[in-house]
């Protein structure tokens, strides 16, 4: 009717993220989107977007119309762990803006890959064995780095993309197996990285046994914790320790290239 006020607007703005979790795939990407929720400054999209891998072509403002409405003092935060390894999105994500805040969740590539190919398992169970897939010949050692549960793992190929659009001090790594032990600390450095105060602590987490990963309370006064969904925390493949042993050698000249890049030892050797 004529002359009735407008209904509720809902305060704040949708505006592009300026931070985003770019990778890694099985890295703990979830997690650190749901840790760092919790905070009363950050807004993050629940669901992957795909903007600058699959859905580029929709253009910037499909993007911003999907990001949640935040207040002036909050930061809007998505993430979709297949950035990292898509050869466009540093370039597309510094034309968004050259100021965006990157964040890598790695964790050790033989693990990673392992739990990759757990994933699709359990939705193709009729693919090759692990085994097959990783390698061209065995007895010779050729890993096959065409397969992508390989070729992710290659961080510090990866991250030379990057490089050449982002300093350093805008990409933040977190350790996915500090994640597990010391979740609290984890979340600390992004915090800080984030520019935004510690809020989420040791009183936010309690460690699962049964999944073997910690667990968010819903507040520190709340006893409710909320966990990951079923399909996190996996019991992984059985994998012959040749095979793992293997992996390791083939992955260790690229840890520790990426070491020396990012300045950080994540001691996976």
């Amino acid at each position: 009717p004529a002359g009735s006020p407008p209904g509720p607007t809902r305060p704040g703005t949708k505006r592009l993220p300026q931070a985003i979790v770019v990778g890694v795939k099985k890295g703990g990407t979830r997690a650190v989107l749901e840790f760092i929720r919790v905070h009363p400054d950050v807004r993050a999209l629940g669901t992957e977007p795909h903007f600058f891998d699959r859905n580029y072509d929709r253009g910037l403002e499909w993007y911003r119309s999907l990001m949640p409405r935040t207040l002036d003092s909050q930061i809007t935060v998505e993430k979709t762990p297949s950035y990292f390894v898509t050869k466009e999105a540093p370039r597309r994500i510094f034309n968004m803006s050259r100021d965006t805040k990157l964040i890598v969740v790695v964790r050790n590539p033989v693990t990673r890959a392992i739990s990759d190919y757990t994933q699709t398992l359990s939705k193709k169970p009729d693919i090759p064995t692990f085994e097959g897939l990783s390698f061209r010949n065995r007895s010779l050692g050729l890993v096959d780095t065409s397969w992508n549960a390989i070729r992710i793992g290659m961080y510090a190929v990866h991250l030379e993309s990057w490089l050449q659009y982002f300093p350093l001090s805008q990409i933040h790594f977190v350790s996915g197996e500090k994640l597990i032990t010391d979740p609290a600390g984890e979340m600390g450095k992004v915090q800080d990285f984030l520019g935004i105060k510690r809020v989420i602590t040791d009183k936010h987490f309690y460690f699962n046994k049964t999944k073997g990963f910690p667990c968010l309370k819903k507040s520190e006064s709340s006893g409710l914790p909320r966990c990951l969904g079923k399909s996190k925390g996996r019991t992984h493949v059985q994998i012959d320790p040749e095979v793992i042993e293997q992996l390791r050698d083939f992955y260790r000249p690229y840890n520790i290239k990426f070491y020396e890049t990012v300045g950080q030892d994540f001691r996976w050797e």
